[in-house]
């Protein structure tokens, strides 16, 4: 069993599953695993499914550098409608979405309560090839692979905020904003 950069409070409640040195592109990973954080479990499946038949797409905000602009950018609240269809990362996440789902079944955890709680990828150690190029030169071939943890955990009701007192609690002011009202005030030490 791997090390997570992630615990959840309960372990008993919480299923997880990670990959490691997975031959997909990081950065397709990163955005993949980003989208599906927060999402319910069935709802993260369907969308990862849409993405494979190119029904929705996986909204880039870190690695945007080429990405191109597309209509179901919209749908995603993508900013500047910067999306993309990775296929081979998001079958890969998909796959650990589905062993996290059968490991929760394996504890006992009712599959529709649960969570994407947290999903990240982590870059892996290159992959080193060589190219070989023109006038009897060798430059580098790389795979850029990733490691991939997914925690699911069971969905919690927001903890509602509590009945505020009658009196206003008083604001502690700083000596800046104590001066800047004796001076709207009408100056003084007062």
């Amino acid at each position: 069993m791997g090390k997570y950069s992630y615990d959840a409070d309960s372990a008993t409640e919480s299923s997880k599953a990670c990959g490691s040195s997975l031959r997909a592109h990081f950065k397709h990973c990163r955005e993949v695993c980003d989208n599906i954080k927060g999402m319910k479990l069935a709802k993260a499946k369907a969308f990862l499914e849409d993405v494979l038949q190119f029904k929705q797409a996986v909204a880039f905000t870190k690695f945007t550098g080429g990405c191109g602009r597309h209509a179901q950018g919209k749908l995603q609240k993508a900013a500047g409608d910067k999306v993309r269809w990775p296929q081979k990362a998001t079958k890969i996440v998909l796959d650990l979405l589905k062993n996290a789902e059968a490991n929760a079944e394996m504890k006992g955890l009712d599959v529709d309560d649960l969570v994407v709680k947290h999903s990240q990828a982590n870059r892996a150690q290159k992959q080193r090839r060589r190219t070989y190029r023109a006038h009897g030169r060798i430059n580098p071939y790389m795979a850029s692979p990733a490691h991939i943890e997914i925690v699911l955990t069971k969905y919690q009701e927001p903890v509602k905020k509590g009945e505020e007192d009658a009196e206003k609690p008083v604001q502690k002011l700083t000596r800046k904003r104590q001066a800047q009202l004796r001076i709207k005030a009408g100056g003084g030490t007062a």
